[in-house]
Order: structure tokens, then sequence, then C-alpha cells
């Protein structure tokens, strides 16, 4: 064996990891800090150069970076700074989100939400009992009708209606929120019903139908085009309302991308065709993974089907399908290619306010290309990633997705 010393060891150490930390500073570390700078400028069409002689910019922008050579371009228009206060763009972001019926409606919100929290939390503490005085059903139908019923005690479409005047930073949040909500369960449901169905030994023709039930998964590589098909299904001259005129008398043409109600159903179910065959192939691996025996055994005991899907396929696939949710989850936040391309954001209910669709990613692009105020997208760009970061953090502490599948 060769005895190195301490400090050659080291040195032979940081050569093979040097290229890899040289790229995360460079394609990680350096974009994030960059984003932060600029999201407490004032950058933007108006601003578009930097003023080398404030402090940071010699170090973060790379206009200024005299050993390569570059030199600011000549502008007439006066060179972006640092603001003063430097957090006016966030303030400029979120409107009137912190004053008191922006409040007063988000604190009613959260009262409305504490039946669905109080079932989540009874239903993990019965589960931690050998066993259960309260089946889960009986305890998320409870909390439910209690969440329902409290819908109009609490006004809470007027509280709704309060915040989303707040301005355009919570009505876009919420609502790629409430795609996200709508999006996922309908993936596993739909994706988890196909998978138990091809996992049935039984079935004929086993193989053509995984290939055609996968299918819109290859098509989805090129959303962009699978989009504009869809869109095309549903403009008020499309197939959907040609079927419905030749199938239904007196069948009035639906514009389905000019209401907001159905706008919004239009880019759910072209993002359901679009994913269910990710959760569908994930399913049905775990589902291929779980032993007969297991089943064998419980035939023997009389459990029924509800029985064996509850207590034994569920908790065996959860570590396969959670993972596949929170990707999903995050995906479907940042989704823009199939909204864009069908609704682009739209439809629009007033000026100065974002579309029903105009979701995160489809609201900055807007920004960034109309308004080019470069600034205030930047601290856009912030509060979504402290946002996602934290969803993350939340989604690894409660599915335990790394810990190991069957432990």
């Amino acid at each position: 064996m060769i005895g190195w010393s301490g400090t050659r060891k080291t040195l032979t150490i940081l050569a093979f990891i040097l290229p890899t930390l040289l790229a995360i500073l460079l394609f990680n570390i350096y974009p994030m800090l960059y984003n932060v700078y600029i999201s407490v400028t004032n950058r933007g069409i108006f601003h578009p150069n930097p003023n080398c002689n404030d402090a940071l910019n010699p170090i973060l922008e790379p206009a200024c970076w005299k050993f390569l050579g570059h030199t600011p371009p000549e502008s007439i228009a006066e060179p972006f700074r640092i603001l003063q206060p430097f957090y006016e763009n966030y303030v400029t972001l979120m409107g009137k989100l912190f004053s008191r019926d922006a409040l007063g409606g988000l604190l009613i919100l959260l009262i409305w939400l504490v039946p669905l929290g109080a079932a989540w939390w009874f239903d993990r503490r019965e589960g931690r009992k050998r066993s259960r005085t309260l089946p889960s059903t009986v305890i998320w139908l409870v909390g439910l009708a209690i969440f329902v019923g409290l819908f109009n005690p609490l006004q809470v479409n007027a509280a709704l209606a309060r915040l989303l005047d707040s301005g355009p930073f919570f009505a876009v949040i919420f609502r790629t929120i409430l795609y996200v909500i709508a999006c996922i369960p309908l993936f596993f449901a739909l994706g988890f019903f196909l998978a138990l169905i091809l996992n049935n030994q039984h079935l004929p023709g086993k193989g053509f139908f995984r290939v055609l039930l996968i299918l819109p998964w290859g098509v989805s590589t090129s959303s962009a085009i699978a989009a504009l098909v869809w869109q095309f299904f549903f403009r008020e001259q499309g197939t959907i309302n040609q079927i419905m005129q030749n199938v239904i008398t007196g069948f009035k043409p639906v514009a389905f991308l000019n209401d907001s109600l159905w706008a919004f159903i239009a880019v759910v179910i072209v993002n359901l065709w679009m994913s269910y065959p990710f959760f569908m192939v994930t399913s049905l691996g775990a589902l291929q993974s779980i032993p007969n025996e297991q089943y064998e055994a419980a035939d023997v005991d009389g459990a029924t089907w509800w029985d064996k899907l509850t207590k034994i396929t569920l908790p065996l696939v959860r570590p396969a399908i959670m993972p596949a949710i929170v990707l999903s989850s995050i995906t479907t936040f940042q989704m823009f290619n199939t909204v864009f391309m069908i609704t682009a954001g739209g439809p629009l209910v007033g000026a100065d306010k974002p579309g029903v669709t105009e979701f995160v990613m489809v609201y900055a692009y807007k920004q960034v290309y109309q308004t080019r105020a470069y600034g205030r997208m930047g601290a856009f760009a912030v509060i979504i990633f402290i946002l996602l970061f934290l969803a993350t953090l939340y989604s690894l502490r409660v599915t335990r997705i790394t810990k190991g599948a069957y432990e």
C-alpha cells in the first residue's frame, strides 16, 4: 500500500472533483446569485445596461468582467442600479397582499382548510395504532363535509375575490396550485386504474394495450405539436363541437377556450392525456413487484377486493408512487408549453390582471417579453424558488421518499 501525505491526498482529490465543482459553481450557484442580484435592481427595457461602478457589478455582471475584455454597451439609457429600498420589486409584485382586507381573506381561507388538516392529522394518528377505531374513509368524509359546510358561513367566495384583487402574484400562484391539485389526483387515479387492468394475468392482448396506452407519452415528447392538435379539438369550430352538432340536434358550438371554466378544464384534460402513462408505467412496475403469496394469504383469510387494495396493494406501491407524485407536482407547477400553446394564458378577466390559465411560467414569460421588467421577474423567480424549495422539503419529510422502499 502506498502511503500518501495529507496534503498530497487532498490535492489529488481536489484535482478529480475540481471540474465538477467548477460546473456546479458556473451553472448552478452563479445563476442563482445573479438572479437574486437582478431582483433588487431596476433592470428593464429602460435600464438595460449595468453600472460597473457599483460594488457588486464587477463580480456578478458578465458585461463588467474586464478579464474577458467586455465593456458595457453604449446606450443613452441610464444604467440599472440597486433599488432603494432594495426590496421594492418584491413590494410591487406582491401588490396589496399584505393589506388588512387581503390578510383577512387569507385568514378565512386558512380557517376553511382546518377541517381537511384535522382529517389528515386524525387519519395519521389512527394509522399509528395497532387497531383503528375510525376507518380512514369516515375521517375524510367528515372532514370534507365540514369543509363544504363552512363555505357559505365563512363567505369564502368573497374572501377569495379580495385576495385575487390584491395583485397578480396571489392570482397566479393560487390558480397554479389549483391546477396542480386538479391534475395530480387525476394522473394517479387514471394511471393506477389502467395499471390494475394491465396487471391482470387473464387480460388478452396485454402487449397491444400496453403499447396503445403508452402512446400519449411518446407523442408528448413533442408537446407543442400535441398541444396544437388539442387546441383544434376545443375550438368553436373544432372537432368536439362538430361531433356534438352531428350527435345532438340543434346543438350550438361552445367557445371552450373563451370560457373561464372550460379553458381551465381543457388544459387539465390535455395534461392528463400526456401524463397518465407515466403513472401507469410506474404503478405497473410496482404492482408486478408485489408477491402473489400475499394475495393468496389474504384470500385464505377471506379478504375482499377492497381489503386487498387498501391493505396490501396501495401500501406496497406507495414507495414507488410517492416520488412520481412529487416530481409530477413540480413539473405541473412549472407547466408552460401545453398551456401557452392552447390558451396563451387566457381567457382574460380584466385589464392588468392575469388570465385564468396564466400560470406561473406563462405569467413570467409574458412579463419578460412584454414589459421587459427583468428586475421584477427576477424577484418573482426568487419567490417561486423559495416556495418550490419549501414544498420539496416538506414532501421529503412527509413521504420519506429518500428512505429505502420497503424499510
